[in-house]
């Protein structure tokens, strides 16, 4: 009589069954976009959804990560006598590091799990299966649209959120740490380059297709009930944050420290 896997053993070949499911899935949609089958009108909704309803979210979370940054770095920096670039390294760090991850973070908590609840309500209700039985497929129609719209959206809101992070960060050091506007500005000067914001911008395109390629797939694969699309949402969006944590580093390593030498 054969044994029975243990469960750990299941779980493992149930994340590699996973991680080739998300494979294929990744391929077909793929496809689609290279043969030019994109649903312009439900991708314009998309964009509406993901970009302007997320941005007073992205708004405040980049106006508060921008001033606790500047808060907690120019103290250090004023007491051992390097004010003159406190400007630089809040700027390089949120346009590097903190904007585009905690722009992601957000998104990936709003905007993830909407689109997982929404996918998985149309797979229970039977949505889904009623759009290929017209011929329509999901990957056509609902799918493709919102995995293009967060990869255009994320780095226009990347940027804003960037852009918000500066203003509190100055109004901080200006304001609150005494430090002269103008050395601050300097400061920013010198130290941000256009290079780190489009490599910036480069891994939020990034984080967006994982957040909405996650989001979708779990829609999709959404079991049965009401139980089964909250935890599908569930999943969409701890994956999708793990996702976003882990290739950060990568992403930064290439990015900044690999083509940053050549």
């Amino acid at each position: 009589m054969a044994a029975t896997p243990s469960k750990s053993t299941q779980s493992f070949v149930s994340a590699v069954e996973a991680v080739g499911e998300y494979t294929l899935f990744i391929r077909d949609a793929l496809m689609y976009l290279l043969k030019g089958r994109i649903h312009w009108r439900n991708t314009l909704q998309q964009l509406a959804f993901i970009g302007t309803d997320s941005l007073p979210i992205v708004l405040v979370t980049g106006l508060a990560v921008g001033m606790v940054f500047c808060l907690q770095v120019s103290g250090v920096m004023i007491k051992y006598g390097s004010a003159s670039v406190v400007g630089g390294v809040t700027a390089m760090s949120l346009a590097r590091e903190l904007t585009p991850s905690f722009t992601a973070v957000v998104v990936a908590g709003r905007v993830g799990a909407a689109i997982t609840a929404e996918i998985g309500s149309m797979k229970v209700t039977e949505q889904l299966d009623a759009l290929t039985a017209m011929a329509v497929p999901p990957m056509y129609y609902l799918l493709l649209p919102r995995i293009i719209s967060a990869c255009i959206m994320l780095p226009l809101l990347t940027i804003l959120a960037l852009a918000i992070g500066l203003i509190g960060g100055t109004f901080v050091g200006v304001g609150s740490q005494g430090l002269v506007l103008t050395v601050f500005i300097d400061s920013i000067k010198s130290l941000l380059y256009i290079e780190d914001v489009l490599k910036a911008l480069l891994k939020s395109a990034f984080f967006g297709f994982v957040i909405a390629s996650i989001a979708c797939f779990q829609g999709v694969n959404t079991g049965q009930g009401a139980r089964g699309v909250g935890e599908a949402t569930t999943r969409s969006v701890v994956t999708s944050l793990i996702c976003i944590f882990v290739s950060n580093y990568f992403l930064s390593f290439i990015l900044f420290n690999v083509l940053a030498r050549k």
